[in-house]
């Protein structure tokens, strides 16, 4: 009988997990052991661009090549997670419940926005997933047939961290594409913090404010959202907002499912790991991408929750949960170089390098690093066995 490594989730951690593990048993000759991935679509989501227009396109399919490097897929979402049996309880697409033992378990369940117990946040859209994203799509496209009002022509962003920035520095544009390029259009970030940009440091402040002015977005700084309706928001300050439009993008916690491993959380949900990405005090289960708290180097630093690091998280998870069962050396997952690009709309976008996010490229410059980086780089490796594997080498830096 063959040994089965798990894999929950086929986002950026779970795909890349899938492909290195396959890797590693084919450098050995391993026919004895299966890597299996368990997720609700055989798609990469491409979570990192859901703030642009036309959501829809915005995945890359992965069963061919699941089936070119032979991971096998099943389809069906997990709902319980048993250590102590070592399997996994899921609904397939027809709402039967089954189950899938492993030998290993690597968890890469992804994470989500955190909507806190607000009076009205059913009325917030956010960017999060595939289907808010569409939903919040399909909403802006609907404003062009409401009567001109000032409401109409207004969004709020609550957040102004990276999502934040980036939604609504893109949100000018959308708005004119639908009311027209004359449109007196508003948009608005509520941020808790006392500086424009304050999340993303000294570095890219000013440029980010900068940014925010020559696009007309406005900020409310040290406020918070006391409660939203149909038609605006209320901050904690009693002002109030007239909005048809608002976005929720502060906060986010990674999947449930880590609430089912006997296991130390970090403040995030996420599962704290050794630097081989094994869940502490845990033999057989691994965590990856967004539920997992690693460390990225000796400095103190420790993995962000965004593709960047879920791509390199996911090659070493798959490699080391591999050679646990192979019974050779893990290579430990590190990380140390750190960049961001901030998308700023039609300004532009601010590229930078390291934990301190010293700039190094900034508008036309930065807006083609984000473009490249948003249509190529963060993909799916083509659907050829022998450049999908070694793709998926951990030692191959993201950038």
């Amino acid at each position: 009988m063959k040994q089965r490594i798990l894999i929950v989730g086929a986002g950026f951690g779970g795909m890349w997990s899938a492909l290195s593990a396959t890797r590693l048993l084919d450098m050995h000759d391993r026919t004895d052991t299966e890597v299996v991935v368990l997720a609700p679509q055989a798609e990469l989501r491409i979570r990192p661009r859901f703030y642009e227009p036309d959501v829809h396109k915005m995945t890359a399919p992965i069963d061919e090549l699941f089936k070119a490097v032979g991971v096998t897929f099943v389809k069906g979402m997990a709902d319980r997670i048993d250590v102590a049996g070592k399997k996994v309880e899921y609904r397939d697409e027809q709402g039967a419940t089954a189950t899938l033992g492993y030998d290993r378990l690597v968890l890469a369940s992804g994470s989500n926005v955190v909507r806190p117990p607000l009076p009205g946040i059913e009325h917030a859209f956010d960017v999060d997933q595939m289907d808010t994203a569409v939903r919040l799509e399909q909403h802006i496209k609907s404003l062009g047939q409401l009567p001109a009002s000032s409401a109409r022509n207004t969004v709020v962003v609550a957040g102004g961290g990276f999502t934040g920035i980036e939604t609504a520095a893109e949100m000018p544009a959308r708005l004119r594409a639908v009311l027209g390029q004359d449109a007196d259009v508003r948009v608005i970030v509520v941020d808790r913090g006392g500086e424009i940009g304050a999340a993303l440091g000294d570095g890219p402040r000013p440029l980010i404010a900068e940014a925010s002015e020559e696009l007309g977005i406005e900020w409310r700084l040290n406020s918070s959202v006391a409660s939203i309706d149909a038609d605006g928001i209320t901050l904690g300050d009693g002002q109030r907002i007239d909005a048809k439009t608002v976005i929720w993008t502060a906060g986010v916690r990674a999947s449930s499912l880590t609430e089912q491993i006997p296991a130390e959380r970090d403040a995030h949900g996420r599962l704290h790991v050794d630097r081989n990405l094994k869940v502490i005090g845990l033999e057989d289960v691994f965590a990856t991408g967004d539920v997992a708290c690693a460390a990225v180097d000796d400095e103190g630093n420790r993995a962000m929750m965004s593709c960047q690091h879920a791509i390199v998280l996911g090659r070493s998870a798959g490699n080391n949960v591999a050679a646990s069962l192979l019974g050779v050396d893990p290579i430990p997952y590190g990380q140390p170089k750190y960049v961001t690009c901030l998308d700023l709309g039609a300004w532009g976008a601010v590229f930078t390098e390291g934990w301190d996010r010293q700039v190094k490229f900034v508008r036309e410059e930065g807006k083609r690093l984000k473009t490249q980086i948003n249509s190529v780089w963060i993909y799916p490796p083509a659907a050829n066995r022998a450049d999908a594997l070694a793709a998926a080498d951990p030692l191959i830096p993201i950038v």
